[in-house]
């Protein structure tokens, strides 16, 4: 079964659960907000990429509308509540300004594996370090899922469509772990020329080998 969405595609991805601010200023989107706020109707947002409409992507619900500029531009809160998938895809909905899509909302299991969790968890800790990065992370492997550290871990936009694309949690999960341990040795090592570069050019005290 098909559903009709109207359509914002960014050049971002959108996860289930995710906050989104937005500051619209194109009037087929003022058009779209007005429609979301008057109607109660959502929208999705699927990713461009390499210049193309991608097939997933995330229907967004209007949170708020926090501020109305005197241009008829707006600043507004939304929030992520599901993956759909694009059946059929119209640049121009009919009788609309704004783009829309056919499409088939996903069903999405959002049950990981607890050890994953964890071994995820300690991972990212340890990039954030490598890169000294002061940024917080989950207390503990039951308070987060995949969807909401995906920003956060090194991923291309490529890659976090990847991992939308993914219905299971737990195979989300084999698949950030995976990035995380090729990801950290590559980073560590960076870590370690960029210190040696910065070196260069500094009195060395070096002790020669005893023969």
């Amino acid at each position: 079964m098909t559903d009709f969405l109207p359509l914002f595609p960014l050049k971002l991805v959108v996860y289930p659960g995710e906050k989104l601010n937005l500051h619209i200023f194109e009037p087929r989107y003022k058009q779209l907000m007005r429609e979301c706020e008057q109607n109660g109707i959502t929208f999705g947002i699927p990713a461009f990429i390499d210049n193309k409409v991608m097939d997933f992507g995330t229907e967004l619900r209007l949170e708020k509308i926090v501020k109305r500029h005197d241009n008829g531009e707006l600043d507004i809160k939304t929030k992520g509540i599901g993956v759909f998938k694009i059946k059929e895809f119209f640049s121009v909905a009919p009788n609309k300004l704004y783009a829309g899509a056919d499409i088939e909302r996903m069903k999405v299991n959002k049950v990981g594996n607890i050890e994953l969790y964890d071994r995820i968890l300690s991972s990212l800790s340890e990039l954030f370090k490598v890169l000294n990065i002061n940024k917080d992370v989950p207390n503990g492997p039951t308070e987060f899922n995949t969807f909401e550290i995906a920003h956060h871990v090194g991923f291309s936009i490529e890659q976090e469509y990847q991992l939308l694309c993914i219905p299971s949690e737990r195979d989300r999960q084999d698949f950030m772990l995976s990035h995380l341990e090729r990801l950290i040795p590559i980073v560590r090592e960076m870590e370690r020329l960029r210190k040696k570069a910065k070196m260069n050019g500094h009195f060395k005290n070096v002790i020669p080998p005893k023969f």
